[in-house]
């Protein structure tokens, strides 16, 4: 019966070791985090209606390689590029003043999405630890094929 006990606990630890999830905050996070800690962020632009984006987060984001790297090596952000966050970057405050809270489907673009000339969705940025902007990744991408693209 122990061995038994014993066995299914190191069964349980033994998941909890592969199972590595991102845990994504806001960008205003993010930047107040580099200031105490410098480190990239990898930031992910979706919408709500983007079919990509989901796949994104279905397939490559809960890969346990591509996301033990992502939050071992950035602060990784998640951004609705239609949403209503409240966006301090360069010395800006960028918003969404033509949000429709009622809308379905898609919805005005923020002032942020358009800072970052977005193209398509998903677009994914990376940050240097000093908070400038590389240049996009845009589309969907295994954790295979994007992986190499961070590292």
């Amino acid at each position: 019966m122990k061995k038994n006990i014993i066995l299914f606990l190191l069964a349980i630890g033994s998941c909890a070791t592969y199972a590595q999830e991102i845990k994504w905050m806001t960008f205003n996070e993010a930047m107040e985090a580099q200031k105490k800690n410098p480190k990239p962020i990898f930031m992910d632009v979706y919408t709500d209606w983007c079919g990509p984006c989901k796949m994104l987060d279905k397939n490559t984001f809960s890969d346990p390689a591509f996301a033990a790297h992502i939050s071992k090596n950035y602060y990784a952000v998640k951004f609705n590029g239609e949403g209503t966050d409240v966006i301090k970057y360069k010395g800006q405050v960028m918003t969404n003043p033509n949000h429709n809270p009622n809308a379905r489907g898609r919805n005005a673009a923020h002032q942020f999405t358009s800072y970052l000339k977005v193209q398509g969705y998903p677009s994914m940025y990376i940050l240097d630890a000093k908070g400038e902007l590389k240049s996009p990744i845009v589309g969907y991408y295994t954790a295979d094929q994007l992986l190499p693209l961070v590292k």
